[in-house]
C-alpha cells in the first residue's frame, strides 16, 4: 500500500495534517445531528436506529480517512474497475437480489445487505472522470467520443429503473449528464437532449407503475387524496410549519412522535428536524451543507489534473442533487421519491457511499498539485 501514498507527504502524521479538517468536522457534525434525530425518532432510545447510525459513522469516518490519504494515482488506476464492480453488483440484484416492499433493490452479502445503486454512482463518477481526463479537449464534443460515456450512464440507469426504482434512476442519469456538462460537452447536445425528453417522457409515463403515477398526481394536487397518496407530503408540510421559528424542542415534535409523520428515520428526517428545531435550526443545518458544497467547489478549482477536477466537482454535484431533491420533496416542491438526506437519513449503504465520496473529495484536496498521466 505504501507505493500508493503521495510522495509529497513523507509521514502518516503529515498526510493527516494535510486533510481539510474543517470539511471533516462538518461531515461529522451533520452526521451527529442525524444520530440525535434518530434518538428522538425512537422516543429517547439509541435502539434501533441511533446506535447503528453512530456505528456506521465511526466505520465510515475511518473508511473516509483511508480513502483520503491514498495517492490519487491509485484511484485513477482503478477507476474503471470500481465501475465494473458496481455494474456487476447491479446485475447480481437482477438475479439474486432480495425483494422488499415490492422492489428488488438489495443484495445480501451475508454479513451486510447493500443497495448497489448507491455506490454505483461513485463508480460512474470515477470512470467518467478518468475517461475525460484521457480525452483531448477537441474530441469531447465529437459524436463518436460520446457513445461510450452515454452507455456508461444508460446501462446502470436502466438496471436501476427495472428494480423498480424510478427516483434513483432519474437521479443517477442526472448525475451522469452533469458530469458530461462539467467535462465540457457542447451545449448543443443538452439542447437536443431537452427536446428529446418530450417524447421520452411520454414513453416513460406509459411504462410507469400505478403507484409511481399516483406520486406524480399527488405532487400536483396532494389535497385530492389527503388520507391516501397525499398523506405523506401533507403531514410533512404540517410538521415543518408547526415548528415555527424556534421549533417545538428536542423530542417534542407532535407530528413525528404521535406517528402522523411516516418514514421519519429515513426520507423525512429533515421534516422531523425542522419541527423540533424550527426555521433557525433548519437554516443552520442548510448553511453547514452549503459550506461542504463550497469547499468541494474550491477544491475542484485548485486541482491541476482534469481527473481530479472532474472528480471533485462531480462528487459535489452528486451531493447537492441528493440534498436538494430530499429537501424539495419534503416541502412539496418535488414528488415524493425514496431519496435519503445525505449523512442524516438512516441507511448503511447511503452513509458509506457518502463517506466514500467525501473521502475522494478530501483525496483531491490532499493531491491537488499531483500531475496525472493521460495514458
Amino acid at each position: 500500500m505504501s507505493q500508493f501514498l503521495s510522495p509529497r507527504l513523507n509521514s502518516f502524521q503529515g498526510r493527516l495534517a494535510s486533510l481539510n479538517w474543517l470539511l471533516v468536522a462538518l461531515i461529522v457534525s451533520i452526521s451527529l445531528i442525524g444520530v440525535m434525530m434518530l434518538y428522538s425518532v425512537a422516543d429517547g432510545s439509541f435502539e434501533p436506529w441511533s446506535i447503528r447510525h453512530l456505528t456506521r459513522l465511526i466505520v465510515g469516518l475511518a473508511f473516509m480517512i483511508t480513502v483520503a490519504i491514498i495517492d490519487i494515482k491509485f484511484w485513477f488506476r482503478i477507476a474503471y474497475f470500481v465501475y465494473v464492480i458496481g455494474l456487476l453488483a447491479l446485475l447480481s440484484v437482477e438475479f439474486f437480489g432480495d425483494q422488499m416492499m415490492g422492489a428488488k433493490r438489495w443484495l445480501d452479502l451475508g454479513l451486510v445487505t447493500i443497495q448497489p445503486s448507491e455506490p454505483m454512482r461513485i463508480g460512474l463518477i470515477l470512470a467518467l472522470a478518468r475517461y475525460y481526463h484521457n480525452l483531448p479537449v477537441e474530441n469531447i464534443s465529437r459524436p463518436q467520443w460520446l457513445v461510450l460515456p452515454l452507455l456508461m450512464i444508460v446501462v446502470p440507469a436502466f438496471l436501476i429503473f427495472k428494480q423498480p426504482d424510478l427516483g434513483t434512476s432519474i437521479l443517477f442519469s442526472l448525475i451522469g449528464v452533469s458530469i458530461l456538462f462539467l467535462a465540457g460537452l457542447s451545449w448543443r447536445y443538452f439542447f437536443a437532449g431537452g427536446l428529446a425528453l418530450i417524447p421520452a417522457g411520454w414513453i416513460t409515463w406509459t411504462m410507469l407503475l400505478d403507484y409511481q403515477k399516483k406520486r406524480v398526481f399527488t405532487f400536483l394536487d396532494p389535497d385530492s387524496d389527503p388520507l391516501g397518496s397525499g398523506y405523506h407530503i401533507l403531514q410533512s408540510k404540517i410538521a415543518i410549519g408547526s415548528g415555527g421559528l424556534t421549533g417545538k424542542g428536542f423530542m417534542q415534535g407532535t407530528q413525528s412522535h404521535l406517528n402522523f409523520l411516516p418514514e421519519k428515520h429515513t426520507d423525512f428526517i429533515f421534516t422531523m428536524y425542522a419541527e423540533e428545531m424550527g426555521l433557525y435550526g433548519a437554516l443552520i443545518l442548510l448553511v453547514m451543507y452549503l459550506m461542504i458544497l463550497l469547499m468541494g467547489y474550491f477544491i475542484a478549482t485548485q486541482s491541476r489534473s482534469a481527473f481530479a477536477r472532474i472528480l471533485a466537482m462531480s462528487i459535489s454535484v452528486s451531493f447537492f442533487i441528493y440534498l436538494f431533491v430530499n429537501i424539495a420533496m419534503v416541502v412539496g416542491l418535488l414528488p415524493v421519491v425514496g431519496v435519503p438526506l445525505p449523512l442524516m437519513s438512516y441507511g448503511g449503504t447511503s452513509m458509506l457511499t457518502v463517506m466514500f465520496g467525501m473521502g475522494l473529495l478530501l483525496n483531491v484536496q490532499v493531491n491537488r498539485y499531483t500531475e496525472l498521466s493521460t495514458k
